[in-house]
């Protein structure tokens, strides 16, 4: 069983910056994927970016219209997972999940998520 717990969200201005923490527990691989995603009120919840660990390197996907001004980061030692998000916009405005999930083993678990506000 994993235990995902985010923080961080809030409410900032068009232009500034949130970092969100996901806090994982239980029995966590490194090779676990972690993603963040986020859902706007009335459209479904979409992918973020994810970071995946292997060969002691972590490998970063992000949706196209956060390159560049989101960063995701994975700390193992941690079992912690972040998500530094600046020049935010409103439309970056939704509740963020925290995603764990596993290609080798049926595994699929999420956070309750954290409100990011972002007003213009």
């Amino acid at each position: 069983q994993v235990q995902l717990v985010e923080s961080g969200g809030g409410l900032v201005q068009a232009g500034g910056s949130l970092r969100l923490s996901c806090a994982a527990s239980g029995s966590i691989f490194t090779s676990d994927v972690m993603g963040w995603y986020r859902q706007a009120p009335g459209k479904q919840r979409e992918l973020v970016a994810t970071v995946t660990y292997s060969g002691n390197t972590n490998y970063t996907n992000y949706k196209d219209s956060v390159k560049g001004r989101f960063t995701i980061s994975r700390d193992n030692g941690k079992n912690t997972m972040y998500l530094e998000m600046n020049s935010l916009k409103p439309e970056d405005t939704a509740v963020y999940y925290c995603n764990l999930r596993n290609d080798y083993r049926p595994r699929n678990y999420w956070g309750q998520g954290t409100q990011v506000t972002v007003s213009s």
